[in-house]
């Protein structure tokens, strides 16, 4: 079984944060990094990760990275906002969402994802809504998206920070996915961060300015571009 861990949004990604600066990037990888290690466990479990650590990736790199692996699951995990962002809301609680067409083994796997989420970390059960999230709407396989708490919410954006509360989340959606997919623990689990990629470089210059010209002209044309030394 392949299954895609989608660490949503990245370091750069404006507005992602708690109202007191923590990135949201740094809690959704850090628990896909823990569903990683839950999932080693499980024979003939193959992971693979569709973020980056080194670059914000686009949302469309991410659902065709799935889809090309033919993966058999996509998991992409956030945390929620309320209001402006910048100030603390009463709002709180955790919630997994499905595409709107309410695909039926979606669902069926969203249900259990919420029930353990909800009995590992103690919070609100806001339940299983649908939207039509690029990442839900995009993908050829079954795709759910998990909301862990609100980082406009104090209690919540604290929790989002701790470890314990991370192995929380990610120990509630493996152990749903354990039971969904009747998963064996045994040896064989793979991990793989990345696909193969074949890298193009357009140009070296002893200018930045020329270098930054060329990389604003590149994006201007939709190509994801950046420098390096």
């Amino acid at each position: 079984m392949k299954i895609m861990i989608d660490a949503g949004h990245g370091y750069e990604t404006p507005g992602k944060r708690t109202v007191d600066g923590m990135r949201e990037y740094e809690f959704n990888r850090a628990v896909a990094n823990e569903m990683k290690k839950l999932l080693h466990r499980y024979s003939g479990v193959t992971t693979l990760f569709s973020h980056s650590d080194k670059q914000d990736v686009p949302l469309y790199e991410r659902t065709k990275k799935a889809n090309q692996a033919n993966v058999d699951l996509f998991v992409s995990i956030h945390a929620n906002a309320h209001g402006n962002g910048k100030e603390w809301t009463s709002a709180s609680g955790i919630e997994t969402y499905v595409h709107s067409s309410k695909p039926k083994t979606a669902f069926a796997l969203a249900k259990i994802v919420q029930a353990e989420l909800i009995k590992e970390t103690k919070r609100k059960d806001r339940g299983v809504k649908t939207a039509s999230f690029h990442v839900l709407k995009e993908t050829k396989m079954t795709a759910i998206l998990c909301e862990c708490g609100f980082m406009t919410n104090k209690v919540e954006a604290q929790l989002l920070k701790e470890q314990a509360y991370r192995h929380a989340c990610a120990t509630g959606i493996v152990n749903a996915i354990v039971t969904f997919y009747k998963l064996v623990e045994g040896k064989g689990a793979q991990h793989t961060d990345t696909q193969k990629l074949y890298k193009v470089q357009v140009g070296a210059f002893s200018e930045k300015e020329n270098a930054e010209k060329l990389v604003n002209e590149l994006k201007g044309k939709g190509y994801q571009a950046f420098i390096s030394n």
